[in-house]
């Protein structure tokens, strides 16, 4: 099988990459160098030259905060140029995956957001995710759309690399505990990306790694399991506070859980819990 990523050189693409290029997989990998998604007439040609029977969408503009003040650069990637790389998958016949995000949510739930839940952004980039979305299926209906949220993994910039670098440099470090979601390690996204398309699916689903917690407690563990991993950790206080008092330009939603239930029976796995992922990640990750 024939495999299109793009965004190849983020931290979710070069997972995706890795994974499912380790078996008997054609893997074509491009990022910005080989086809520039901030010129979104560009993309249908640069996506339908390669005749792939599937292609994961993973590129993105993903500066959450800067989006508020790059509203058409956030616009023309994360929409036109998703709609661009749909328009190439369907001129040839081809099979789409679309990464997209929690962002979509407003986070005013207090019970995991389905695949049904209507939309409602609270940002520039959440409004781009999820016009993105509807583009790619009204251009094919039978696309996937794979939602997730709070992603890391060991390449690019994520939280658990920015707690890492900080957690050597500072005593204390402050972190905000008002806003709840599920911490999703790249390579358990990748394999569940790898069952969908082994499956032949289609539709929206949702998938993170199992539990709950609040960016407190993501840094609390990510400190602790560093410190008994032997990275070097400086921290030795971390102090929880309110989102009122690290204000950014993006509103985030306060609650980001996403209900996994579709997407279970398309794992012939359980899912690890968020925990259980980062221990692993911060093992296989050199320090």
């Amino acid at each position: 099988m024939k495999i299109l990523v793009t965004g190849a050189a983020g931290q979710l693409g070069r997972e995706i990459v890795l994974l499912l290029g380790s078996g008997v997989n054609e893997i074509v990998a491009i990022d910005r160098d080989d086809l520039d998604f901030s010129i979104p007439e560009q993309v249908a040609e640069g996506v339908a030259l390669h005749r792939a029977d599937w292609v994961i969408n993973c590129a993105a503009y993903t500066q959450v905060d800067k989006a508020e003040q790059e509203q058409e650069a956030a616009f023309k990637v994360n929409r036109d140029s998703a709609l661009g790389v749909a328009e190439g998958v369907k001129s040839y016949g081809g099979r789409l995956l679309q990464v997209s995000t929690d962002f979509i949510f407003d986070g005013s739930q207090s019970t995991p957001f389905r695949e049904t839940d209507s939309a409602n952004p609270l940002s520039v980039y959440g409004q781009s995710k999820w016009e993105g979305e509807k583009a790619v299926l009204h251009a094919i209906p039978g696309a996937i759309i794979l939602r997730t949220a709070w992603v890391y993994g060991e390449y690019g910039n994520n939280f658990v690399r920015t707690m890492l670098r900080l957690a050597a440099e500072r005593d204390e470090l402050g972190v905000v505990e008002d806003q709840l979601g599920t911490p999703s390690w790249t390579y358990d996204i990748a394999r569940a990306i790898q069952a969908l398309l082994a499956a032949e699916a289609s539709g929206i689903f949702h998938f993170t790694n199992e539990g709950v917690a609040s960016w407190y407690d993501f840094a609390v563990e990510i400190i602790n399991t560093a410190r008994e991993l032997g990275y070097p950790v400086k921290t030795n206080r971390v102090k929880p506070i309110p989102t009122a008092d690290y204000p950014t330009l993006a509103t985030r939603p306060h609650y980001s859980v996403l209900s996994k239930g579709k997407i279970r029976g398309f794992l012939d796995y359980d899912i690890p819990h968020w925990r259980e992922s980062l221990h692993a990640m911060l093992l296989r990750n050199p320090h």
